[in-house]
């Protein structure tokens, strides 16, 4: 798990746009999550892991055990969702299940690059963003 403890900086993305119009965000608050490009850290203590990132509404920390679903709140509407992390060797794969659907996030940290691909179920389209260790 070489990937633990490096912050993670945006590089580039593409599709977030086709993403968020699918999940059916307001498209006046598109613009500002597409400049939007926090920082990302994992850390690990135990058999617990945390995601440390900032959200459009503040510092956002999620600590987490691999497989075991949770009651969260996302987004800066802070919408009820069940959400699940899996850790599977260089991968993580976020479950996201709420109103807007169920969406996965998958992780993957190759080297010093974190490639996150984002799908939905019902929309025939993928959304990337990518990130490097700093």
């Amino acid at each position: 798990m070489s990937f633990l403890n490096k912050t993670y900086k945006f590089v580039k993305q593409e599709n977030l746009d086709g993403f968020l119009k699918a999940i059916g965000f307001p498209e006046e608050k598109i613009t500002p999550v597409l400049s939007f490009t926090p920082d990302q850290k994992y850390t690990k203590e135990g058999d617990s892991y945390k995601y440390v990132t900032q959200g459009l509404d503040g510092p956002r920390e999620v600590t987490f055990k691999s497989g075991v679903e949770f009651d969260d709140l996302i987004g800066p509407e802070k919408v009820p969702a069940k959400t699940t992390y899996v850790v599977d060797g260089n991968k993580i794969i976020q479950t996201v299940k709420s109103s807007f659907g169920v969406g996965t996030f998958t992780r993957e940290f190759v080297g010093d690059d974190l490639f996150i691909t984002m799908e939905l179920e019902g929309w025939n389209g993928v959304a990337k963003r990518q990130y490097k260790a700093a």
